[in-house]
């Protein structure tokens, strides 16, 4: 996980919160958001589009460890395992 400093954190976090807002879903929404950036901002080589596929892997990565890995644990100890 990238860590961010504080100061470039808050207008991130800023940004998440207008997504939150604006009721972005991982039903489309934040896969044409994503999209979209890409296609408008990303410079056109090989090796950007590399970088941000990359992000974007690495982002799976680590909800699957942080997030979802922990949640998988608590509902094994609830229901046991199978």
């Amino acid at each position: 996980m990238p860590y961010i400093k504080k100061e470039k954190r808050a207008k991130l976090d800023a940004i998440v919160e207008q997504m939150h807002e604006a009721n972005i879903m991982a039903n489309g929404d934040l896969n044409y958001l994503l999209y979209a950036f890409c296609k408008r901002h990303v410079s056109p080589s090989y090796n950007n589009y590399k970088n941000f596929i990359g992000e974007l892997n690495q982002c799976a990565t680590e909800i699957e460890r942080r997030i979802l890995a922990p949640y998988e644990d608590e509902k094994i100890q609830e229901n046991g395992d199978v």
